[in-house]
């Protein structure tokens, strides 16, 4: 009976926690599509741009780094500097064959922002990842900022709203605010459009936390 009360209490405390994380970076868990816990062999595989690579930061300083020691599942880090969502969904077909992850983080977009491809051509690159990876594994949309320009030295960032349309119309969850807000922090950037250590630290801790509380992860 003690055993109980005590895994209780840890539970509250967790929950606790992690709910303060979330209202710290403006993130909801309410409207939220949820995830399935994930086996604990599961392998999380980070689809991304240099944001996922971890660019700004010392070797090891990523957030799939730091996420896989907050969830105790093996990240693959698949973040290429300069990415497109168009580059992602090339890659993509040989990351779900090499690495069978249980749950895939999307988060790329914003390169096309600041080359300004057609939003015709990310939206449908960002749909067409979405329903590849949907085959194998579970999904998390990752929201990036809309064009930074010099925004980010001055303004709080936003989310671009093809992330919250797209979550909207697959039903993929969406972690929102995640780098807008990191990023509207200048002691969290290397520059203005790339977190530093501290940053994706805590990029990373906010998605753990809200990856507990969407249901992936105990």
């Amino acid at each position: 009976m003690h055993d109980h009360r005590h895994a209780f209490r840890r539970h509250l405390v967790l929950g606790s926690a992690a709910a303060t994380l979330l209202l710290a970076c403006g993130c909801s868990e309410s409207s939220q599509s949820k995830g399935k816990i994930l086996a604990k062999d599961a392998t999380l595989l980070c689809l991304g741009d240099s944001l996922t690579f971890g660019y700004g930061a010392g070797a090891g300083r990523s957030y799939p780094q730091r996420l896989e020691q907050l969830t105790g599942h093996v990240t693959q880090n698949a973040g290429v500097n300069g990415n497109t969502a168009e580059d992602a969904l090339a890659r993509l077909p040989g990351l779900l064959q090499n690495n069978t992850p249980g749950l895939v983080l999307v988060s790329v977009g914003g390169n096309d922002f600041l080359r300004n491809i057609p939003l015709e051509r990310t939206r449908a690159a960002l749909k067409a990842i979405l329903q590849m990876a949907a085959s194998s594994a579970q999904l998390v949309l990752i929201a990036q900022p809309g064009p930074v320009s010099q925004a980010a030295a001055t303004a709080s960032l936003k989310d671009h709203p093809v992330y919250a349309e797209l979550a909207a119309q697959t039903g993929v969850p969406l972690f929102a605010d995640g780098w807008s807000s990191v990023l509207s922090r200048a002691e969290w950037r290397s520059d203005p459009i790339h977190a530093n250590a501290q940053g994706y630290s805590v990029f990373a801790d906010r998605l753990a936390a809200w990856l507990r509380l969407t249901g992936f992860v105990s």
